[in-house]
C-alpha cells in the first residue's frame, strides 16, 4: 500500500475536526444511513451552536435527532422535520432557526455544492412561501429561482463497507442522501461498519469513490432502537424516557 493512502483514523483523532459553531452535513433518512458512532462522539466532546444540514431531524433519539434533543443545533436546513417533536417544540420557542427546503431541491443543492457549482435553478415553490427573498432569473422565457449550492465545514456518513482507500458501499436503502453528503463536506468522515484492505472492493459496486472521503472511522454499531422496534403502545423506546 502507498504510503499516505491509509484514511482509517481514531475516534480521537477524528474528534479535532469538530468544533463549537460549526457547519455539519449529516447523511441519512429518519436516521437510516445515519452515522452512530460520529453522531455520539459530538455529544460527547461537548460541541454547540452546530449550522445543521440534514435531510430530516430524525426521531429524537434517532441519529441528527439526537443533537436537537440535546440542544446542540442553533441553526438547521432540512425538508421536514415532523418526526422529531423536540425540533417542532425549540423552532416555536425561538432557540431553533429552522429554514425548510424541498426534499428534491434539497438534495440537488447538496449535489451542486458537492461538484463545485454556484447554485442550481427550479421552479418547485414558485408562488408560495419558498420564493421569499429568492433571486430569479428568466431562461427560454420561464421563470426560476436560484437556489444556492450547500457546502459543510465537515460532512459525516455512514457506509456498508469500505478500503482503506475510504471508497464506499452503501447498504441498501442506507444509501439515501449519503452520496451526496460525501461530496458536499470540506472535511468528511465517513463511519463504515467494515473495513477492508485496498483491492477488495468490486469497483462496480463502489458508489463513493474515495477521492471524496477524508478519513474513515470504524463504527461501533447503531445504538438505538428504530421506531418500527418500540414497545407496542408505549410511544416510546425501550428503556428510554418520551420526549
Amino acid at each position: 500500500m502507498a504510503k499516505g493512502v491509509d484514511k482509517q483514523i481514531t475516534l480521537e483523532s477524528a474528534s479535532a475536526y469538530f468544533r463549537n459553531g460549526m457547519s455539519l452535513m449529516i447523511g441519512g433518512f429518519g436516521g437510516v444511513g445515519a452515522p452512530p458512532t460520529l453522531v455520539n462522539l459530538i455529544l460527547e466532546k461537548n460541541i454547540n451552536d452546530i449550522f445543521l444540514i440534514s435531510n430530516d431531524t430524525g426521531f429524537p433519539w434517532i441519529g441528527p435527532g439526537k443533537l436537537i434533543t440535546e440542544k446542540r443545533v442553533k441553526k438547521l436546513i432540512a425538508s421536514h422535520i415532523g418526526s422529531n417533536p423536540e425540533a417542532g417544540k425549540q423552532m416555536q420557542e425561538g432557540s431553533l432557526e429552522v429554514q425548510f427546503v424541498p426534499q428534491g431541491t434539497l438534495a440537488e443543492k447538496i449535489r451542486a455544492g458537492g461538484m463545485g457549482l454556484g447554485g442550481i435553478l427550479v421552479d418547485v415553490g414558485l408562488g408560495t412561501v419558498v420564493e421569499v427573498n429568492k433571486e430569479k432569473v428568466s431562461v427560454n422565457n420561464k421563470e426560476y429561482m436560484i437556489e444556492p449550492a450547500l457546502i459543510a465545514d465537515v460532512s459525516i456518513v455512514y457506509a456498508k463497507k469500505a478500503d482503506r482507500y475510504g471508497n464506499l458501499i452503501y447498504d441498501k436503502s442506507a444509501r439515501n442522501t449519503n452520496p451526496l453528503v460525501a461530496t458536499a463536506g470540506q472535511i468528511t468522515i465517513a463511519e463504515v461498519e467494515e473495513i477492508v484492505p485496498v483491492g477488495s472492493l468490486d469497483p462496480e459496486e463502489i458508489v463513493t469513490p474515495g477521492v471524496f472521503i477524508d478519513y474513515i472511522i470504524q463504527s461501533k454499531g447503531v445504538d438505538w432502537k428504530w421506531v418500527w422496534e418500540l414497545k407496542q403502545g408505549t410511544g416510546s423506546q425501550e428503556g428510554q424516557p418520551s420526549k
